[in-house]
């Protein structure tokens, strides 16, 4: 399913094609597609919100498939390996962010279905030293969102400074919240859910969540830390307003709408903190996996026809999936 023009997605901007199959560079696997999971930022890139980097490309970045074919320097799987191929495709590997262990901050880092085609398609290639080991207590299809959705919640949780325990808010409950709900659940974490309602307040509920509510309301206690999953810079103020003193909310979008005027004594005041979270790290990519693992992670999928990739996005776009839709080729 390939983007030639970015466009409202209720237009269909993704069209069925067919393409020469990739080859592996040295450095690369080439994987057969089994599943990819439909992710907001997919969205992002097919609406143009994330400005288009290829006159053609494949979307698509929670891959789950096998091993196809190696290339004549790839060590790290066998073909016939089940793999996963994430959002983080490729960092140089030597600026001071890489060096430090901070490599999703790499000002040279190229994005899968963004800069090159990602799992939108039967096949897609990606550097073997990018590619993750998937747990066997999950299959392909629910495997496929831990991927992007996971690997960022997860993400957002640290960012978060998120200790076991910990009063925690979500704003915003869909394929990425419901799955690091399940994460602070294991830990002990008392944890309210702010919703718009429909499909997701139930299934919040079902997955441990202590109290479910409007953005617009304040939690029966104050929060340690919130997550900001909605892609809604409305939504900011009136999280802050609910942290404690000292705490800290985290972004965890790649996209946010405007965030408007922010009053400091009543928002910010009392060291309460924002964090944006930018990708991220291939370490917190296999923590996250192995924590999966062994919950096991119980991901709530929609399975889909590859074609109809804009079908899937539009429920996205409109709130109307309860966890996540997957494609399967």
């Amino acid at each position: 399913m390939v983007l030639r023009r970015p466009g409202p997605i209720e237009s269909d901007p993704l069209e069925a094609c067919e393409v020469p199959r990739p080859v592996p560079a040295d450095n690369e696997i080439l994987v057969r597609v089994r599943a990819c999971g439909v992710c907001r930022t997919d969205l992002h890139v097919c609406e143009g919100e994330l400005a288009p980097k290829h006159p053609a490309i494949v979307p698509g970045h929670e891959i789950v498939g096998v091993v196809e074919a190696r290339g004549a320097h790839s060590r790290h799987f066998q073909a016939g390996e089940r793999v996963g191929i994430a959002w983080l495709r490729e960092t140089d590997g030597t600026c001071e962010y890489c060096t430090t262990g901070r490599e999703n901050l790499c000002p040279n880092a190229r994005f899968t279905g963004w800069d090159a085609d990602g799992g939108y398609a039967e096949f897609a290639v990606v550097r073997d030293d990018y590619a993750y080991r998937i747990p066997d207590a999950i299959d392909d299809e629910h495997a496929a969102p831990l991927l992007c959705a996971g690997i960022i919640g997860f993400r957002a949780i640290k960012r978060a400074g998120i200790a076991p325990g910990a009063t925690v808010g979500l704003y915003g409950f869909g394929g990425s919240a419901h799955l690091a709900l399940q994460v602070l659940a294991r830990w002990g974490c008392r944890v309210f859910v702010m919703s718009r309602g429909g499909v997701h307040r139930e299934f919040a509920r079902e997955l441990g969540a202590q109290w479910i509510g409007e953005a617009s309301e304040a939690p029966p206690a104050p929060l340690d830390a919130a997550i900001l999953f909605a892609p809604a810079g409305t939504l900011v103020a009136p999280a802050l307003r609910s942290l404690r003193r000292g705490g800290v909310l985290a972004i965890a979008g790649i996209y946010l709408s405007p965030i408007p005027t922010l009053d400091y004594e009543r928002d910010l005041f009392y060291e309460r903190e924002i964090r944006s979270v930018t990708a991220n790290t291939r370490a917190d990519g296999e923590e996250f996996l192995t924590i999966a693992g062994e919950i096991p992670i119980r991901t709530s999928t929609i399975g889909m026809p590859l074609e109809r990739a804009n079908r899937a996005l539009t429920m996205l776009k409109h709130d109307e999936l309860r966890g996540a839709a997957v494609l399967l080729p």
